[in-house]
Formats: structure tokens, C-alpha cells, sequence
């Protein structure tokens, strides 16, 4: 067994064997690319490293020697058309295998990775491409996505590769790749250098670019090890697009330290029996996927999938709601475990593997981070009370995992870095125990009547309700109350109102929270909107709502 993770990271546990300290090291130049992907590859070359499932059902299967080779040739190939140390290059590969080929091959370049949501419009290209100083996109080739591209890009001295056949006037990635040398000397590079540029979807205003350092990957090897569980001959499964953070924490950088293979499920529409048949015929061990896919889980019968290899599921992103976490564990017998974090961070909060997962907490702090509440004078709020979630630094250093800024824009950075400690603008409440309760975005917080309302307390109680499949409950205005609470509502399939459906789940929410919670308003809708990452969007809705009112 090559465990080269433990040449990066040493835990420190007390009497009871709980971690409670994490010591991570690096030399200067580390690169995870030369320094984990191949070292795999010299030390043991035929160890699984992925498997890719394509939209059209086949499996393909790469080794850490495979990639080794191929991320050599990406490498060279790039490196030939002029990429190099420094340069930044975009990447809207959704989750096809030549995304990991390249993203590899530019950290080895030196240069800077840009992961990108296919989703995003040919604005929002171009404005990305206007931030980064982007020298070249790489994207699949699909009309649609090839034309966003190209009309980002017109008049810009930048490069359009395109994987498959060229598209107009683009470069063949495979092309470039067939007449690549598999050889590659070592590109010297900086821990400190600039690696990852993350264009955060954010749930209001303009995207932000958000950089990480070479030492970024260290960060999630806590994430795969003690929030996944993976293990080091296991098959882990996260879902998420190539473009969203969610990929690095998940199908990536941890899991490849661990010397885990990851499952690639490339599928253009999703669903959840394709999915559950997936995890079934591969023997899927450790699974992550944002709540709305266990909410599609458990509306199926399980029973007819064999889920007897996976012992290990996990969620983030949005709060998973406990209606929704029973019912799967009643289904498989294994409870769901949560997670926090940020784009700007690596894993903030989780219940580890191992620990019981408490009822409605996104777990406790990771031993990385010394997370902390604090009032709006940035002082330590008493437990039960709310607070903002903060990461306090030892020592005044930046600690692993932690964005070194957002690109061009000091302002913004030092804004949530006042007080010397970095503010995630999330609100939640700290048991005795020290398990966190989430509560929402500063910015989502309702204000009624002189009242706070996390808009996650109501959701769940919502969602409990036999009618409902998702909702988003967000603060409306009110002349006399400030706001009042309303829910946005998208009914069970097969499920209709009558007129007196809204009535009815008031009177349900009532019976199970303070009164002055209820819902006052509810909206019954086909979709809700999601930001790039696919996250409930509750701004858009204030903002639709505003709309609304600012014609009458």
C-alpha cells in the first residue's frame, strides 16, 4: 500500500482516539500532479485511478499509469501551443475524462486552471475570460457550448480547443494529443503559485473569482478521509459538475491522495435510476451528492438496487433536510452525514466518518480549522445563541485550504478578512457539544416583527409534509412586519392543490414551530431557480418578488 498522503498530513488525537489537530507539510515546489498523480504512477502504475461512465453507458477505466502518460502529452501539447507558467485556461469540459486529463496537465505547466459550469451564458464566458486574462478554453464539443465560446472569445487573442473534432475554426484536442510526447521533464513551480481560479455562482451579485495556491489540494485530504470514509482500494462517487468546488472536494485532489478510485457518471439528463443502477453494477463504497439527489433516491424502491457495497453517504451544499435523511436511513441503514464549506475554504464543518450523525447539524469543526460564531462586533456569541461563522487563523497565518484572494478585487478580500478572522457570511447556532446548526446566508436570514428566522428551520418542517417535494422559503415584504415568511413550493408528482393544499401545510408548520415562523405566504411552482452550481437560489426569488412589486 503507497500511502502518500501521510508524507503531507499527520493527525493529532486525544486518549479517545478523536482527532483534534492536523499538522500539514509541503516542500516549495509541491505540485499534486508530479507529487501524487505521479508518484502513483512510478510506484504502482496499474492501480485503478478512474472510471468514466460516458452518457451513451460505457465504462471506461484509466490507471494513475495512464494518466501519468496522458496528462504528459496534455502537458506538451499546451506547452506547443504557447501555455505556460502563469497563463490562465478555462475549462467547460462538464464531466467528460479529458477534464482531468487537463486540468493535471496545466498544474504541471504551472499554469492556472479555470473549471467552469457549462451552464454559464456566452457573457458570462467573456467575462470570466476579461477577469483571468484567459490565453485558452477548453470545452466539449457541442454546438451549443462550442458557439458560446466563440462568440467569449471574438477579437480576443485566445486560443479555442475543443475535444473530439475541431469545431470552425478551433484546435483539435485530440488531434494535438495524437502527436504529443508522452515524455515530460519537470516544470518547476511554486507552492505559493496561483493554481485555481473559481468563479464562485454565489447566491447574490456578481460572481467572484476565487484563487487557491499549490497547497490547496493538502487541504482535502481531511475531506476524503474523514468526512468520505474513502477507502484505498474503494470506488468513491461524488456528484457534481467539473465546473462547481464540489469537484475538487469530491472527484479529485483528497480522494487521489487516499489512493481512491474516483467514478466519473457523465449523463446529460439526470435520473435517479440510472444513477442508483450505477452505484449498484460499479459497487460503489463512498458516495457525496447534494440533497436534491437523495430527495429523487427516495422516491424509488431501493430494495431492487444492490447498494450492499456502499457503506458511506454524504451531503453538502444546501441543508439536507430530516425528513428526507430518515427515510433514506429506514431505506439502507446509513445515515447521511453533512458537510460545510465554502469555495473559498476546504471543509469547515462535517460529522466525521465514525461519529454519529446529530439530527439536524452540519457536524462539528474540522480539526484544520479553528471555527468559531461571532455577533456583528466580531466577538464570541454564547452557545445556543446565533452567530456568523468564522474560521480564526493560528498565529495570524492563512490557514491551508484558504482562497489567497479574490482576483482583482483587495476590497472584497480584506472586507471578509476584517478582524483578522475570516468571515463566511453564514449564520448558524453551536450546541454544548459543539455540533453546528445551520441557519442561512446572512442575507437570507428573515426579519419579521423584530424576529430572525433561519429560512432552514422552516424548509425542514415543510418538507416533512407528505405533499411536498422541495422548497425555498425566503422573507417577502411587509409594510407593518418588515417581511413575512413565504414558501415556494414544487408539489410531489401526482400531487395537485385543491385550494386548500396551502392552508393545510400552514396549519402543519404551525403545530411544529413558533408561530411567528409560519409561512403566511405560500407559492405553489414547477422549478426554483439555482444558481451555476445548482443550489437553491433564494435571492433570485427576493429579486423576482421586488420586481414584482416595484410595477404595481
Amino acid at each position: 500500500m503507497t500511502n502518500i498522503y501521510q508524507r503531507y498530513y499527520k493527525e493529532k488525537c486525544d486518549k479517545d482516539g478523536n482527532i483534534v489537530g492536523i499538522e500539514t507539510t509541503c516542500d516549495n515546489n509541491f505540485n499534486f500532479a508530479y507529487d501524487v498523480i505521479d508518484k502513483f504512477a512510478d510506484e504502482c502504475p496499474d492501480k485503478l485511478a478512474m472510471v468514466h461512465r460516458s452518457t451513451d453507458g460505457v465504462d471506461t477505466r484509466f490507471t494513475f499509469g495512464d494518466l501519468k502518460i496522458l496528462t504528459n502529452k496534455a502537458a506538451n501539447a499546451l506547452s506547443a501551443l504557447g501555455i505556460k507558467r502563469g497563463d490562465p485556461v478555462m475549462l467547460l469540459l462538464k464531466r467528460r475524462y479529458e477534464f482531468w486529463i487537463s486540468i493535471l496537465a496545466i498544474h504541471k505547466l504551472g499554469a492556472v486552471a479555470i473549471p467552469t459550469s457549462h451552464m454559464v451564458s456566452s457573457e458570462d464566458i467573456k467575462e470570466r475570460i476579461e477577469i483571468s486574462g484567459a490565453k485558452a478554453v477548453i470545452c466539449v464539443n457541442s454546438e451549443q457550448i462550442c458557439d458560446k465560446v466563440e462568440r467569449a472569445v471574438s477579437g480576443k487573442d485566445v486560443i479555442q480547443i475543443v475535444v473530439g473534432d475541431s469545431y470552425k475554426n478551433t484546435v483539435s484536442f485530440d488531434r494535438i494529443m495524437e502527436d504529443a510526447s508522452a515524455e515530460l521533464d519537470r516544470i518547476e513551480t511554486d507552492v505559493n503559485d496561483n493554481m485555481l481560479y473559481y468563479f464562485t455562482s454565489g447566491t447574490s451579485g456578481a460572481p467572484k473569482a476565487v484563487i487557491h495556491d499549490f497547497s490547496y489540494p493538502i487541504a482535502h485530504i481531511y475531506t476524503a478521509k474523514c468526512w468520505h470514509g474513502v477507502e484505498y482500494d474503494g470506488l468513491h462517487l461524488t456528484v457534481a459538475d467539473s465546473g462547481w468546488a464540489k469537484s475538487a472536494w469530491g472527484k479529485l485532489y483528497g480522494q487521489w491522495f487516499m489512493g481512491t478510485a474516483i467514478m466519473v457518471y457523465d449523463y446529460e439528463q439526470f435520473y435517479a435510476t440510472d444513477l442508483l443502477k450505477l452505484i449498484s453494477e460499479e459497487k460503489i463504497n463512498t458516495f457525496c451528492a447534494p440533497p436534491t439527489i437523495y430527495k429523487y433516491f427516495i422516491l424509488e424502491d431501493l430494495s431492487q438496487y444492490d447498494l450492499s457495497n456502499l457503506h458511506t453517504a454524504t451531503t453538502a451544499g444546501e441543508p439536507m433536510p430530516e425528513e428526507v435523511a430518515e427515510k433514506f436511513f429506514a431505506m439502507t441503514g446509513i445515515r447521511i452525514r453533512e458537510g460545510f464549506g465554502q469555495t473559498e475554504t476546504a471543509l469547515q464543518i462535517c460529522t466525521p466518518a465514525g461519529k454519529e450523525q446529530v439530527k439536524g447539524s452540519i457536524g462539528i469543526s474540522s480539526p484544520l480549522y479553528n471555527v468559531a460564531l461571532v455577533d456583528e462586533d466580531n466577538k464570541p456569541v454564547a452557545v445556543g445563541e446565533e452567530g456568523e461563522i468564522v474560521i480564526i487563523p493560528d498565529e495570524g497565518k492563512r490557514p491551508i485550504g484558504i482562497f489567497k484572494g479574490y482576483l482583482g478585487d483587495e476590497a472584497l478580500y480584506k472586507e471578509v478578512w476584517r478582524g483578522g478572522v475570516y468571515h463566511t457570511k453564514d449564520k448558524a447556532i453551536m450546541d454544548e457539544s459543539g455540533h453546528f446548526f445551520f441557519i442561512g446566508r446572512n442575507d437570507d436570514v428573515i426579519k419579521s416583527s423584530g424576529y430572525r428566522i433561519g429560512p432552514s428551520e422552516v424548509e425542514d418542517v415543510i418538507m416533512c409534509h407528505p405533499a411536498v417535494f422541495e422548497c425555498a422559503v425566503t422573507g417577502f415584504p411587509s409594510r407593518n412586519r418588515g417581511a413575512v415568511v413565504k414558501a415556494s413550493i414544487i408539489l410531489k408528482e401526482g400531487v395537485e392543490d385543491t385550494g386548500k393544499l396551502g392552508t393545510e401545510i400552514q396549519e402543519f408548520v404551525k403545530k411544529r414551530v413558533a408561530i411567528y415562523k409560519y409561512p403566511r405566504i405560500i407559492k405553489f411552482v414547477e422549478e426554483l431557480p439555482r444558481t451555476s452550481s445548482g443550489k437553491i437560489s433564494r435571492a433570485r426569488i427576493r429579486q423576482a418578488d421586488l420586481a414584482r412589486l416595484n410595477k404595481k
